[in-house]
């Protein structure tokens, strides 16, 4: 018997599991892959001498997070590693918008856009700079997040708290109208806000495009030396230090539920795991409540909600291992890490419109990533391993274009459309493919059942399933209708992305709880 079974050796679930560990309590972590990590591995997905990341790839929210750097992973053998360049966004012609850690670089490239719009950017990183702590601590913190408030209040004053709630409630087409003149800035800003499944007409989409900007801005978006699994490695090494153990091929079948207490887990083969104090689930919502309870521990609401949660869009994921640089005609995208791909605002707004009404988009936007260029290690010299990953809706109705068969084999397809939208910003990049790797929303799923259909978020980032409405009305905190039993997926506030906050905030209300 131990102390704590957490379940699930994702990034947050491993992240549980070291708060625990750290309080002294013994821990086993039950893993249904034979290897963990979750979203967070890499694998040889090509050929031979190139690694890829498997799903996640890049890491602002980790270097950032408050719970990320306590636990001081570079310590355990993590190195990050940056490209010259964050961010850039080409437009049809060779004119690109650039983020970089370099303030100056990041306002001139938005000042060729529209003079006085890199001054503005400035205005904006300083109004971040002033509340960067407070913001982070209140975003990784159960909600509602009151210490952290009090202080940004303390800090800012009331008028200017509510300028910044207003801010991040908008759409984010709304604030670059109302903040910038040129589409340089509108272009970073809504590309980032699409890494979610949020629209530039969403509400909310405002906070996560400004959030990853200013993350951009100020930590860049660092990759792990190696391969994403060295994270995941770190994780396990620091967790394994302090005495727990990781259990991989074993997958779990129901939490063991005594006098509506969560009491251990069971297995698939049959094996019953105890746990003297608590039982962590890092997997998504409706995976714990749908499959891993009994209907009959449950409060009967439950059910009725849980069938209106809703998932975050599909994701199509390509890897590619090229045998020379990605030949980007403008020159500013070849020094950056991560590139986002789509002709204008518009576009963005268009893509979304098609996700919407269940159409596979036909000028699907990309976030495309080369590796190699802020690891070297990533593939053989003077070669590179890229990757792109783009959104597609949960049920397809038709294909935008009229071209694909959406009933039958549209993956390879797809991926074509993919390799063709990159070509008209980098000719010649189809010639250097030398080995291809395409994954669709049952293959994600397949690799990591979390990934329910392909939602890599754990849930729709829309306002009506966030703070104290993610996953579900009533169950904003960890703490789950069964006692000793504590949600730790993104499927929890505050969501997805390699931050862990969720695994976190479960772990220290399991340790809260048996303190009081």
């Amino acid at each position: 018997m131990t102390d704590a079974i957490v379940i699930g050796a994702g990034h947050n679930g491993l992240v549980a599991a070291n708060v625990l560990a750290d309080a002294g309590w013994s821990v086993l972590v039950v893993e249904a892959q034979p290897q963990p990590g979750g979203a967070v591995r890499s694998a040889a997905l090509t050929i031979p001498g190139y690694r890829h990341d498997v799903f996640s790839a890049f890491y602002p929210l980790a270097v950032a997070s408050p719970v990320m750097r306590a636990l001081e992973l570079e310590r355990y053998g993590l190195v990050w590693r940056r490209a010259p360049l964050v961010l850039a966004h080409p437009r049809p012609g060779g004119r690109c918008a650039v983020l970089s850690m370099d303030l100056a670089t990041t306002c001139a490239s938005l000042d060729r856009f529209h003079t006085g719009d890199g001054e503005a950017w400035q205005a904006m990183i300083s109004e971040w700079r002033e509340v960067a702590d407070l913001a982070l601590g209140a975003i990784f913190r159960p909600f509602p997040p009151l210490a952290p408030v009090a202080r940004l209040l303390g800090r800012v004053g009331f008028d200017q708290a509510l300028r910044l709630v207003r801010q991040a409630l908008l759409p984010v087409r709304q604030m670059a109208t109302e903040r910038f003149a040129g589409e340089g800035a509108a272009l970073v800003l809504a590309g980032l806000a699409l890494h979610s499944d949020l629209a530039p007409e969403s509400t909310l989409s405002a906070a996560y495009g400004w959030l990853l900007a200013c993350l951009g801005q100020t930590h860049g978006f660092p990759v792990p030396e190696g391969g994403a699994a060295a994270l995941t490695d770190a994780l396990v090494r620091r967790l394994e230090a302090r005495g727990a153990v990781v259990q991989c091929a074993s997958a779990a079948k129901q939490v063991i539920v005594r006098s509506g207490r969560a009491v251990g887990v069971r297995l698939q083969d049959g094996t019953e795991l105890r746990a003297r104090r608590t039982v962590l689930a890092a997997v998504a919502a409706p995976i714990l409540y749908g499959a891993l309870l009994d209907a009959a521990d449950l409060p009967p609401g439950l059910s009725r909600d849980l069938r209106n949660f809703q998932w975050d869009h599909g994701t199509v994921k390509v890897d590619w291992a090229l045998d020379g640089p990605v030949p980007w005609e403008a020159a500013e995208a070849r020094q950056a890490g991560t590139v986002h791909v789509a002709d204008d605002l518009d576009d963005l707004t268009r893509y979304s419109a098609q996700l919407a009404t269940a159409q596979l988009p036909d000028r699907p936007f990309l976030v495309f990533g080369q590796q190699a260029v802020a690891d070297p290690t990533r593939a053989p010299a003077g070669h590179d391993t890229a990757w792109a990953y783009t959104r597609v809706p949960r049920r397809l109705v038709r294909d935008a274009a009229g071209v694909i068969d959406v009933t039958a084999g549209w993956l390879e397809p797809f991926a074509e459309r993919v390799e063709q939208r990159i070509e008209r910003y980098a000719p010649g990049f189809r010639s250097r493919i030398v080995g291809r790797h395409v994954l669709g929303p049952k293959e994600l799923e397949e690799l990591n059942p979390s990934l329910v259909g392909g939602a890599i978020n754990g849930g729709t980032a829309q306002l009506h399933q966030q703070l104290v409405l993610r996953p579900l009305p009533g169950l904003g905190r960890p703490a789950t209708p069964i006692g000793n039993l504590y949600l730790a997926s993104s499927s929890a506030h505050p969501g997805g992305g390699v931050h862990g906050a969720p695994g976190a905030n479960a772990a220290r209300a399991a340790l809260h709880r048996r303190r009081h």
